[in-house]
């Protein structure tokens, strides 16, 4: 197979090294890819907000299957494009990936088919959303309703901290993504990642990890893209996940086929686990970053395999296999980060860094001058497997102080909550 990989972050070059295990791969091309990602593929220079020239160029490099990795192409629709050039697709179409790009439909659909989720309301300007949230009082979780970067949800503890949420998203701070607010009611509990592969119909369970959003340690902090993450998660015991299926993800299904959108790819459902079991906390249709990095490492299946599967409405007679080692992935960011990153210091040791069960992912690297440079915020997820969590976050950890890069930081505590139900057993 001939396969066209898009996008250029730690989460991609984790897919293209599992891609590029599979004994059905002919050749990989990426776009844009990154210089990790340039050692399992073919980097290639595509546009790829010009769907018209991406299905030109599978078309000429006669592409058996397109793997879209972020959620910005498909939101904007570029699944549907390829298709209608008769390309196949892994990823939701447009109307589909509208459980990622607009919260506040999310939000609708829940109430629509009784989903467990947070109390909300939707807003289109400042006056009634702050009308709303002094009702409410704080804690309370402002939300820009559209796509932002992972920087668009403020969990504010106090009620100055959600009106200065408010302002940001209603002056402009995200863009249109803010033009419209999802408020909801703040949540306790435990969060767990928990993702689906989907062809339409059918929705095949594809692991659990735990993400560590806050940026210092202690979960501390502004959030993140994510600062790390680790797989299986604890909290996602075979009777929570269970219900999650029951209760969120086939009625997820139903729905959107009942308004004409059957999703496929990848459902990624982010959840707040209680006493009350799981409630939704928002969906992503793409794999997480960081925590694509620990499902790859601990996938015994070939990737492209279940791709396919997904592609061609084949989940009903597909299963799914997993080591029985936890993966743990520690990202370290640039100075500066989730600001605004401090880029072009140079990266030295990785080569040396890297051992058995461990690879060290790319998320926002460059080459100058033959030089491995920092050139994003999350900058490189250092990841290990062990037999426990608590193994393999020591490997991860010794790997991560064996890079040379003085610019580079990191959190000292990803997996601290499994760590501490090991270190209680």
């Amino acid at each position: 197979m001939r396969v066209l990989l898009i996008g250029s972050g730690g989460r991609e070059h984790a897919l293209a090294w599992k891609i590029a295990a599979s004994p059905l791969l002919t050749k990989l091309y990426a776009a844009p890819g990154n210089p990790g990602i340039g050692h399992e593929a073919e980097l290639v220079t595509l546009d790829i907000a010009d769907h018209a020239a991406v299905a030109r160029f599978c078309t000429e490099k006669n592409i058996d299957l397109v793997v879209v990795g972020p959620e910005g192409p498909l939101v904007a629709g570029i699944a549907d494009d390829l298709r209608a050039a008769n390309i196949r697709v892994f990823g939701p179409s447009r109307a589909a990936a509208r459980l990622e790009g607009s919260k506040g439909f999310t939000k609708d659909l829940c109430a629509k088919y009784d989903i467990p989720t947070a109390a909300y309301g939707r807003f289109g300007d400042m006056a009634s959303a702050r009308a709303y949230v002094e009702k409410m009082g704080a804690p309370i979780v402002i939300k820009a309703d559209g796509l932002a970067a992972g920087k668009g949800v403020t969990v504010a503890m106090t009620l100055a901290e959600a009106l200065a949420a408010l302002d940001a998203c209603f002056d402009g701070s995200f863009g249109q993504a803010g033009a419209e607010v999802v408020v909801e009611e703040f949540l306790t509990g435990e969060e767990a990642s928990f993702f689906c592969l989907c062809d339409g119909a059918t929705a095949l369970p594809f692991g659990t990890a735990q993400d560590h959003k806050r940026l210092s340690d202690g979960d501390i902090g502004p959030n993140t893209g994510g600062m790390g993450a680790y797989s299986p998660a604890p909290v996602m015991t075979p009777e929570i996940i269970d219900r999650t299926m029951r209760e969120i993800v086939e009625p997820t299904m139903r729905g959107m086929a009942e308004l004409g959108a059957p999703f496929s790819g990848v459902l990624f459902a982010g959840l707040m686990i209680s006493g009350e079991g799981p409630k939704l906390i928002e969906y992503n249709t793409r794999f997480g970053d960081p925590e694509c990095q620990v499902l790859m490492m601990r996938l015994k299946d070939d990737l492209l395999v279940l791709l396919n599967a997904s592609a061609d409405g084949q989940l009903a007679h597909t299963s799914v296999r997993w080591r029985d080692e936890a993966a743990l992935t520690v990202v370290m960011a640039a100075r500066g980060y989730p600001g605004t990153p401090e880029k072009g210091s140079v990266i030295r040791g990785l080569e040396e860094a890297a051992g058995d069960g461990v690879e060290i992912f790319h998320a926002g690297t460059a080459i100058n001058s033959g030089a491995l440079i920092a050139n994003g915020g999350r900058v490189l997820d250092v990841t290990a497997v062990g037999d426990t969590v608590g193994e393999a976050q020591r490997r991860a950890y010794a790997t991560l102080d064996q890079i040379d890069w003085p610019q580079g930081f990191c959190r000292r505590d990803i997996g601290w909550q499994a760590v501490a139900r090991e270190q209680a057993r």
